[in-house]
Parts: C-alpha cells; structure tokens; sequence
C-alpha cells in the first residue's frame, strides 16, 4: 500500500471510531486495531490520535467546501437548494466523517477542530448571502442565517441517521425553512433584506 493510500485507510478508521465515540475516548490502539496496522506504523503518519483527528475533519471539509463551490449558474432558490444536495451528497458519502464533524462542533473544545467546524458554517453563510445577493447584512439577518445553517446540520444529521425523511425532499423542505425564517425576519427588518436587484432575495421574478 503506498504512503498516501495508507494514511487515507488511517483516516478513514479514525472517522468511522469518531462517529459513535468521543476523540477523547478513541486510542492510537483502537485505530491500528480498526486498520490493521501497527503502532510503530501509526506513528509514521501521526504524532498522536488528535493529530489524527484533525486531519480527519479536514478531509471532509475539504469536500464540503469543493462541492458549495460547484453550484450551478441558476435563480437564487435553485442555486440554495443546489448547496444543500451538495452537503447531502458529501454527508452521504461521508457518513462517519460528517457525524465526526458535527459532534466536533459541541464535544471537542480544541483550537484546531473548533477552527476547521468553523471555516465550514462561515462559509455555507458566506453563500447562502450571495445567493440571496445580499452583500451588508444587518446583526439579525446574520444570526437568521447563521440559525438555519444550524437547522441544516441537525437534519442532515438525523437523516443519515434514521432514514425517516426521504433524500429527495431533504433540500427543498430545507430552503422553503430558510425562506421562511427570512421572512419572519423582513417583517422586523424589511429593509435589510431588499437585494440589490430590487426584490425580496430568494424570490423568483
């Protein structure tokens, strides 16, 4: 197996040993049990199971932040919901990854971790507001937004781990959310959510 190959497999046992158990909890052991490799092996990649971890996350935010950055050229609500089947598709696929993600963003108290959850939320509300074509948004636009990114990492959660709701309703049922809450927030800011085309953001002409 080549150098690259593996530290992918070492990542890969990391983010599926993250997924069901705290960093804290996880052990160099358990990760050269889970790859099959020893621990001198281990130690050819890694100085310890939390730089591990932090490469770990990295991989799958590397992957969410590539696919928001393929959205189509299309209307502003076709363009979110786009966004969002995008962090279907990259949770999907990276099942363990992404429940290692999330969790990361309330369980471990790093710099590093708290740093790359971070780069990940920052910018989904970074698109989000260029879809909307809002360019200054007001104290409670922000923090609207920023609730819905919330909103769509709690469902995408779920969802990958109940099955209930089904795939091909996870983005329009997310984007009719945002619109809605957008639009509890125009009734107490109507001037904050005006584009700079003239129109309510994420409203078809």
């Amino acid at each position: 197996m080549s150098r690259e190959a593996r530290r992918a497999d070492l990542i890969s046992a990391a983010l599926e040993l993250f997924s069901t158990r705290s960093p804290e909890d996880v052990s160099v052991d358990d990760v050269t049990a889970r790859a099959d490799v020893s621990r001198p092996l281990f130690y050819r990649y890694f100085a310890g199971v939390r730089e591990l971890h932090v490469a770990a996350l990295r991989s799958v935010v590397d992957d969410l932040l590539a696919r928001l950055d393929e959205r189509p050229d299309a209307e502003p609500v076709d363009r979110l919901r786009a966004a969002v089947r995008a962090l279907a598709d990259v949770a999907e696929r990276h099942r363990a990854g992404y429940v290692a993600l999330v969790r990361s963003g309330s369980v471990i108290a790093t710099s590093e971790t708290g740093a790359i959850v971070d780069e990940v939320r920052n910018r989904a509300v970074a698109v989000i507001l260029e879809d909307l074509d809002i360019t200054e948004p007001s104290p409670l636009v922000l923090t609207t937004v920023r609730c819905w990114t919330a909103v769509v990492e709690g469902s995408l959660l779920t969802w990958l781990q109940e099955r209930s709701l089904p795939r091909e309703r996870l983005d329009a049922w997310l984007v009719d959310q945002l619109l809605a809450m957008l639009d509890a927030t125009g009734r107490h800011e109507p001037e904050a959510l005006t584009s700079s085309a003239g129109r309510p953001p994420g409203r078809r002409t």
